[in-house]
């Protein structure tokens, strides 16, 4: 499978997904740490995709959206943004939001 193909998958099969550099239990970059922490808080189950361990995806990833900076965070199959615009909707509510009608639709939908 190409790795834009793997991409759009994961993408398109999980609610909640944030591409980033380490884990939310092992951030390596500090935007990572917190705009994971933000979905945490959240609690909405998310996937991750560390990048790091994956170098097509590190590569490849910024022409799929057209985003080039690591984290990614998708919501429903759509990107939300990047660390800023995760940290501003979560401080308004709209990201748990977001991510309980994601994770909603999914459940209802299989």
């Amino acid at each position: 499978m190409d790795v834009l193909e793997r991409i759009d998958d994961q993408v398109k099969n999980n609610p909640v997904v944030i591409y980033m550099k380490g884990t939310p239990q092992f951030p390596q970059c500090g935007f990572s740490m917190r705009a994971s922490a933000a979905l945490q808080e959240c609690g909405v189950p998310f996937a991750y995709i560390n990048v790091l361990q994956d170098p097509e995806i590190y590569e490849n990833l910024p022409r799929y959206a057209d985003w080039p900076t690591f984290p990614q965070i998708y919501i429903d199959g759509e990107l939300v943004g990047g660390c800023d615009i995760t940290l501003e909707l979560h401080a308004s509510g709209e990201l748990k939001s977001l991510a309980e009608q994601a994770a909603a639709k999914r459940v209802f939908t299989k």
